[in-house]
């Protein structure tokens, strides 16, 4: 089984986001080939708050789009037990995010499931600290995003 909290500290997410997400996120996790249960959590937060948590857990005190923090990243993932893998947490800032999708010309629903996934591949250790590392990150970005229909149109 796959389980994704929701959390909205912002009072402003709608039901049909948070279908999409699950189905992206569901898809995305297929693609990826991980068979076991697993779980993650995804919070929707204002500027204010997403500045906070940068500030206080990355040492950055400016306002992002998403943040992931991977729980699995000093662990290795413990096989034989009855336990679901925890994946991590996801923080997407729906302001920013509505500002991109201004920006890009594209809907604000397809910038979420973008952030989301690009917040679920660094669950599972994708990152883009190098010209390589983001090649590879975004390339698989966009293999999952067009996969699943959720196209900049």
């Amino acid at each position: 089984m796959f389980t994704i909290d929701f959390s909205d500290h912002t009072e402003i997410v709608k039901s049909e986001w948070l279908t999409q997400i699950d189905k992206l996120l569901t898809f995305a996790k297929e693609q990826e080939q991980i068979a076991s249960d697993a779980e993650l959590s995804v919070t929707f937060v204002d500027k204010t708050e997403i500045q906070e948590i940068n500030k206080m857990y990355r040492d950055k005190d400016k306002v992002t789009d998403v943040i992931s923090f991977a729980l699995e990243e000093d662990e290795p993932e413990i096989i034989g037990l009855d336990m679901p893998r925890v994946l991590g947490d996801i923080i997407i800032c729906t302001d920013v995010a509505q500002e991109q999708a201004d920006s890009y010309g594209h809907s604000f629903e397809r910038e979420l499931g973008f952030l989301a996934l690009h917040g679920f591949l660094h669950l599972l250790g994708y990152d883009h600290i190098d010209e390589q590392d983001e090649k590879e990150m975004f390339g698989r970005q966009d293999q999952i995003l067009n996969a699943y229909g959720l196209t900049r149109d």
